[in-house]
């Protein structure tokens, strides 16, 4: 399969489970409200050492919002749902209540499982924090020195996917970034989905374990390392000389699959990429396999 001369390698990405909770940033611009979701996802890349996976799911305009006001959506992600209820509070405490103008609403109301968030923040208000319906979301009113922070009463969680992906594999560094950049811009005009890593682009893609040193959860995928083309290790087609790997973690499995689509087409679109592919690990990753010419078909 090629999509405008690019091939697309017969391959498929290993996703795993993961629990998400979706949190709608509302402030007086979207500089704040950018600036209050920047701060509550930073430090969110991987689980293999963060406190917990995060990012920037989509910007949406004031007539999109409960209040009328500019908002940013993010995603917050954990391996269990008492892990994602710790990394929620803190993150919304340290990172949204302290920025200015900025208030928060439920991104999954509809979701069975629901933290009191918003809630629990009010204890900062220390006695001076009330109930009131804002907007039409039962919420909480706490004092602060530039006014009031609105906090709606709880926060849903779904059990997501973690771990879609797709490298991008071109003929030099600078045609493989602009790909993932590009990728990465389209991705985050979807709904439903993340891409935690840096920019949104993953320089160091990993392998489950080591071969060599038993203590270590994931190390370099020295098969798409191009420097090591030479004594056999990697296994990248002639011309491939950068890869950079897309990960997208979602709220449900369509939403993965139309975020993968949507960035793999945008990222054929420049001059200098060769090939499309994916990781996946023979099933020691996770059980959701997204398979990349069936999601192209």
């Amino acid at each position: 399969m090629e999509i405008n001369g690019v091939q697309i390698e017969d391959t498929y990405a290993e996703g795993f489970p993961i629990k998400v909770a979706r949190v709608l940033i509302t402030a007086i611009s979207q500089r704040w409200a950018m600036e209050a979701a920047r701060e509550a996802t930073g430090f969110g890349t991987s689980v293999i050492m963060c406190p917990a996976e995060a990012g920037i799911e989509c910007t949406v305009p004031a007539n999109e919002t409960p209040d009328g006001r500019p908002g940013v959506y993010i995603q917050i992600c954990n391996m269990g749902y008492s892990k994602l209820e710790g990394s929620l509070l803190a993150r919304m405490g340290q990172c949204v209540l302290t920025a200015p103008t900025t208030a928060i609403f439920n991104g999954l109301p509809e979701a069975e499982k629901q933290f009191d968030t918003g809630f629990k923040l009010g204890f900062f208000g220390d006695g001076y924090q009330c109930d009131l319906d804002y907007c039409g979301r039962k919420a909480c009113r706490i004092p602060l020195m530039e006014g009031d922070f609105m906090a709606e009463h709880t926060i849903g969680a779904v059990d997501g996917i973690a771990g879609g992906n797709f490298y991008i594999e071109g003929q030099n560094q600078a045609a493989s970034l602009t790909a993932a950049e590009v990728a990465v811009d389209e991705i985050r005009r979807q709904r439903g989905t993340i891409t935690p890593f840096p920019g949104g682009v993953v320089a160091s893609g990993s392998k489950v374990g080591s071969e060599k040193y038993k203590f270590m959860k994931a190390t370099s995928n020295l098969n798409f390392c191009p420097s090591l083309r030479e004594d056999g290790t990697c296994t990248l087609p002639a011309g491939v000389t950068s890869v950079y790997e897309i990960v997208i973690n979602g709220i449900d499995r369509a939403s993965i699959e139309n975020s993968m689509r949507a960035g793999i087409k945008a990222a054929c679109t420049v001059p200098g990429i060769l090939r499309i592919s994916a990781g996946n690990f023979g099933g020691k990753l996770g059980p959701h396999h997204f398979h990349l010419h069936e999601l192209l078909g």
